[in-house]
């Protein structure tokens, strides 16, 4: 396999995923599978949650499309693994480090981006229970939440 098509296999999934987390997360999460995703929005004592055995359930299909395409040379499958690992890594940077901040690595940063994701999940994270949720997605912001950090600067500088 041409290496090119690898990397535009690996970038499509990395993008794929998005909806993917959106579907999952409005879905799976906030419906069948809310028992274990609740810990999340209702935090309890201690440093890990039920809601980490999501990492988990995403972890094991990249695994295996890596895995199984290496071994079986069926580079796309590969591709499709490394993609699912990628969106995983940011979804770790962007939810566990930069957003919860589960992790002291990023804790002051006044980028617009990271302001505008974390304020997006804030406002998913006011619903206490699995209803009226907003907010779904990860590293893609809605409008109405850059507009009011694009307002708060605006309001500083003056």
């Amino acid at each position: 396999m041409n290496a090119i098509y690898f990397i535009l296999i690996v970038l499509a999934t990395f993008i794929i995923m998005e909806g993917v987390t959106w579907l999952t997360h409005r879905y799976v999460m906030h419906g069948f599978l809310w028992y274990l995703h609740e810990d999340h929005h209702q935090k309890g004592p201690g440093f890990f949650e039920k809601n980490d055995a999501f990492f988990l359930i995403f972890a094991v299909p990249s695994w295996l499309c890596i895995m199984l395409g290496l071994q079986n040379q069926v580079y796309w499958v590969a591709a499709i693994g490394f993609g699912i690992a990628l969106y995983g890594l940011a979804y770790f940077i962007v939810h566990e480090v930069i957003i919860h901040q589960r992790f002291k690595w990023f804790t002051r940063s006044n980028n617009s981006y990271i302001r505008a994701i974390r304020w997006a999940h804030k406002m998913h994270h006011k619903h206490l229970n699995k209803e009226e949720g907003e907010s779904f997605g990860m590293l893609i912001v809605a409008k109405k939440y850059w507009d009011k950090i694009r307002k708060d600067k605006e309001r500083n500088m003056s």
